[in-house]
């Protein structure tokens, strides 16, 4: 489908007829995963999606009409989404992973009328609260048949979509402004907020990841983050208008996914990039000492010829502008090293891409900065990566690396109609190229605003229409967005100087010994961290350095957690991680004095979702952490 196909159109659901339309026959959603597996043409898909939206509207459900949707990863997760929207209505999503208290608020919060869950288990789940709101009706995307269910109207999802087929669809008349659904914020202070996205601000992200991204009809796309969130969600809106055929993997599955369905495209967060990264470093460790010293003079070699070709083609972000004599003498340096990377490629990194299926088009990643080090990796490794930016609240892509200027260490540049400004975050005045500032946003993806808070809706957009996103970032050479830290994020010392955490945290998590890190500090001397080490290439460092230590690892057959320290607190372990700590963060580019970690402390449990330290797209939740650990931090700085 070309852009001129839906440019002009004024809701989501006008794409998608004529995408179904035009690819009937192609496979659109499938579920290898599910008990038994899941399939669905675009012609099966459109026809479900059309009796959803039918059965909705025989059940009651009014054009403007809000509806909780909490559910995750299916094909019928995007039936429902798209049906919703097919009968006029909007709706307001989560997982239904998510704690009781959340969902329940979200339902209440959002005026919804009716309720659709994944299965029994997140019905009862919401009891006996939920008895005792207004519910219209339930629908459950499972099939299971409770016969008491305590509510007047529940259907199971083969129930509605029978009850779809015999209804006509009312089609409904829908425009840009009008609301298509409600996305809450993960509030980690106070309520979360409902953010407003109407069909103009889907439609704005369709039609600009076009001018980034063309995908052919057909192309494999592996679907891995959660469906509900708005970057996985207008990236698969995207694709779909496209044509493409998505398959859905999980954690536990995407490795030996990647190998058996070659994607062309994944849509992942920096979390997901670095573990791959960190699968490859663990398999070059596993190698014997010979082969681990050719794999690392290849690595070495490529990584000058990388730096060397960035210089060439004026896309090195730490030496902008380059003069005519640089860019010649890189060009040169690239050349020579080239043959040699050609023969790294054969014997090295080609096996490794093996790994990714080998088919991939694009990865792209979003939800956080992507670590230089693992943009340099699979720069390395001849794996297209591109970097977007953006966030919720505008519906998410603000601006995207493209492989035609792929800025490494950038955010890319502006989607069409958008516009970036960098402020001093109390003046607000506008600051020169390569100032760091205040990221402001405006265009078409920024959200209506936040659900019934004309105050924090006033707060976030001024009156000319800049968001603020609440980043720290500059524009580099080409209007580049560069993003620092978060605003919030910014640790200050007694001395009064700022320190932005993440790229400290990027340049650590590059030791094998460092799994994840978080810096703290605010208010102290000096920084301190705490790590989770990775036991793993911990244990081999004390094994070859014949230590008589035991160290923390959940052998074969253990469940875990790791409970037991052993000798994690040894001086010799404790000074291994010193070093780490002292050489990655001196060897970072703008190393300053501050950015030093005085104390850290080795934690047991890694952070995660599950255990709430992560979000579902495993960023890290900075506050819960602080809470958890606040007993460790302090002792720290006594």
């Amino acid at each position: 489908m070309h852009r001129s196909d839906y440019e002009n159109a004024q809701a989501l659901v006008e794409v998608w007829a004529q995408t179904c339309q035009k690819h009937a026959d192609i496979l659109a959603l499938h579920d290898p995963h599910s008990s038994p597996p899941s399939k669905y043409t675009y012609r099966e898909l459109r026809q479900a999606i059309e009796q959803f939206a039918a059965g909705l509207q025989a059940l009651g459900l009014k054009p403007g009409d809000k509806i909780a949707q909490f559910s995750d990863n299916s094909p019928r997760w995007l039936i429902a989404d798209q049906g919703i929207m097919a009968a006029g209505a909007a709706n307001a999503v989560r997982s239904s992973q998510a704690d009781r208290h959340e969902l329940l608020y979200i339902y209440n919060d959002s005026d919804s009328v009716a309720l659709i869950v994944q299965d029994w288990a997140t019905l009862q789940k919401l009891r006996p609260e939920i008895d005792d709101l207004t519910v219209a009706f339930v629908v459950l995307l499972s099939e299971e048949t409770p016969e008491d269910s305590g509510f007047e109207k529940l259907l199971n999802f083969s129930q509605l979509l029978a009850l779809g087929k015999e209804t006509a669809l009312s089609p409904v008349p829908l425009t840009k402004s009008d609301l298509a659904t409600l996305l809450y914020t993960s509030g980690t202070t106070g309520q979360p907020k409902g953010v407003m996205l109407t069909h103009g601000n889907l439609l704005h992200q369709v039609v600009g990841a076009q001018t980034v991204i063309q995908p052919t009809p057909g192309d494999r796309v592996l679907s891995i983050l959660p469906s509900w969130h708005s970057y996985e969600r207008s990236v698969e809106y995207f694709l779909f208008a496209n044509g493409c055929t998505q398959i859905y993997t999980s954690i536990r599955f995407f490795k030996e996914d990647l190998k058996i369905f070659q994607p062309h495209f994944m849509v992942g967060v920096p979390r997901l990039w670095q573990s791959i990264y960190e699968g490859v470093q663990k398999n070059f460790r596993e190698k014997s000492a010979g082969q681990q010293k050719l794999i690392h003079f290849f690595l070495n070699l490529s990584e000058k010829y990388v730096k060397a070709r960035r210089i060439a083609t004026d896309c090195e972000l730490l030496q902008p502008n380059p003069s005519g004599g640089d860019r010649t003498k890189a060009k040169i340096k690239a050349m020579l090293l080239g043959p040699l990377h050609g023969l790294g490629d054969r014997l090295v990194y080609k096996k490794v891409r093996a790994a990714t299926g080998g088919c991939v088009k694009y990865f792209v990643s979003g939800g956080g900065s992507l670590a230089r080090h693992i943009d340099l990796f699979y720069e390395i490794l001849n794996v297209p990566v591109i970097v977007g930016y953006g966030l919720t609240e505008t519906a998410p892509i603000a601006t995207v690396r493209s492989l035609t200027r792929n800025l490494r260490g950038s955010a890319g540049l502006p989607l069409p109609q958008t516009e970036i400004r960098i402020v001093d975050p109390e003046t607000r005045q506008t600051l020169p190229e390569r100032q760091q500032g205040l990221v402001l946003i405006r265009g078409p993806q920024v959200m209506q605003g936040y659900y019934k808070k004309p105050e924090a809706t006033a707060k976030a957009i001024d009156p000319e229409g800049w968001f603020d996103s609440g980043d720290l970032g500059m524009l580099t050479h080409g209007g580049h967005l560069v993003l620092t830290g978060r605003l919030k994020d910014t640790i200050v010392l007694t001395n009064g100087e700022n320190v932005e955490p993440q790229p400290v945290e990027d340049v650590c998590v590059q030791s094998p010994y460092i799994d994840q890190i978080m810096l703290v500090g605010q208010d102290q001397k000096a920084l301190g961290a705490l790590i989770v080490p990775n036991f793993e290439a911990l244990a081999q460092w004390v094994e070859a350095q014949q230590l008589n230590l035991k160290v923390p690892i959940l052998e074969e057959g253990d469940e875990g957690p790791i409970t037991d320290r052993h000798d994690l607190d040894d001086p010799k372990i404790h000074a291994l991680f010193s070093q780490e700590l002292r050489e990655r963060v001196r060897s970072r580019p703008g190393y300053s004095r501050n950015d030093q970690i005085a104390v850290f402390r080795l934690l047991l449990e890694p952070f995660s979702a599950d255990n709430g330290m992560l979000t579902q797209t495993l960023k890290m939740r900075r506050p819960v952490i602080t809470e958890r650990y606040h007993a460790i931090i302090d002792g720290m700085f006594e």
